[in-house]
């Protein structure tokens, strides 16, 4: 029965979720935005919230009783006021907490402690004050500043948009050659060659679309496709979609009206050619 249906077998094993990049301007948007969305939506982030264990099976002490390890990661929220610090991976948990022996368990939420601090960029050359967590803390101490680790922590891991938006603009202006610095050249010269491990890692348009929600580089490959569809005369768009419509539709005539559009044109472009009436080969009677 599934075979006599267009998708044929792959209806055995259900219907493929159609994801963003299926269908209209987002299967249009460049391989460099989706290696940025693989990055930050798909890869699995680092345990934060609980301790992974190694192995398969694991056996107890006390009954010796063998059970399989699952890894569940928790699930976790991200509140728009994570968006605006760095929480450094942690977010809100949802879950009950059972706070009386001979009670029911009750709903509760685990936040983060936060607290406000400042950071330093010496790319940037700035002094930001965020809300930072005390594990933000550690990671920028172990990564030995605040540059390399926001460009040595992968965008699912830091789980913040400001984060991801400063790591851009960090990322851009090392591909510039930092100019925020050229009044110190020593000091230029000597980031550069400290953080320059790191633009390996990208080229510079999958640096453009670095740090873009969907929405943002939806808008984006809006306006270059308009930019590009702009620098041609719209009669041109319209006659090349006829043409490619034709040619899909497997017309043969498609391939010879554009040759002899072609033609034409270059016959109204050269002065020396006659004009259309001789070529017809009507004569008038002598009367």
């Amino acid at each position: 029965m599934a075979s006599a249906t267009p998708q044929g077998a792959k209806l055995l094993y259900g219907l493929r979720k159609s994801n963003k990049f299926a269908k209209g301007l987002g299967a249009l948007l460049p391989p460099a935005y989706k290696k940025f969305w693989n990055e930050w939506k798909n890869q699995q982030p680092a345990a934060v919230h609980y301790v992974p264990k190694d192995g398969m099976f694991q056996r107890e002490d006390i009954t010796g009783l063998v059970t399989p390890i699952q890894n569940v990661p928790l699930p976790l929220i991200d509140t728009p006021e994570s968006h605006d610090g760095i929480w450094g991976g942690e977010a809100v948990i949802k879950g009950f907490q059972k706070r009386n022996q001979y009670k029911r368990r009750v709903p509760h939420f685990w936040v983060p402690v936060l607290r406000r601090s400042v950071v330093h960029s010496r790319v940037l050359n700035e002094y930001m004050a965020v809300t930072v967590t005390d594990r933000t803390l550690d990671q920028i101490h172990d990564h030995h500043g605040f540059d390399h680790y926001l460009l040595k922590t992968p965008a699912c891991d830091l789980r913040s948009m400001l984060a991801i938006k400063l790591k851009k603009k960090i990322l851009e202006e090392l591909a510039a050659g930092c100019p925020k610095l050229a009044a110190e050249p020593t000091k230029q010269q000597e980031y550069l060659k400290e953080f320059a491990c790191y633009l390996e890692q990208y080229t510079a348009e999958e640096i453009e679309w670095y740090g873009l929600t969907y929405t943002e580089a939806i808008i984006k490959m809006k306006h270059l496709s308009e930019d590009k569809d702009a620098l041609l005369p719209k009669k041109l768009l319209f006659r090349q979609k006829l043409i490619d419509q034709l040619k899909e539709a497997g017309i043969r005539e498609a391939q010879e009206g554009e040759t002899d559009g072609d033609e034409g044109l270059k016959r109204l472009k050269d002065p020396n050619t006659s004009s259309w009436l001789s070529n017809l080969s009507f004569k008038p009677k002598n009367w």
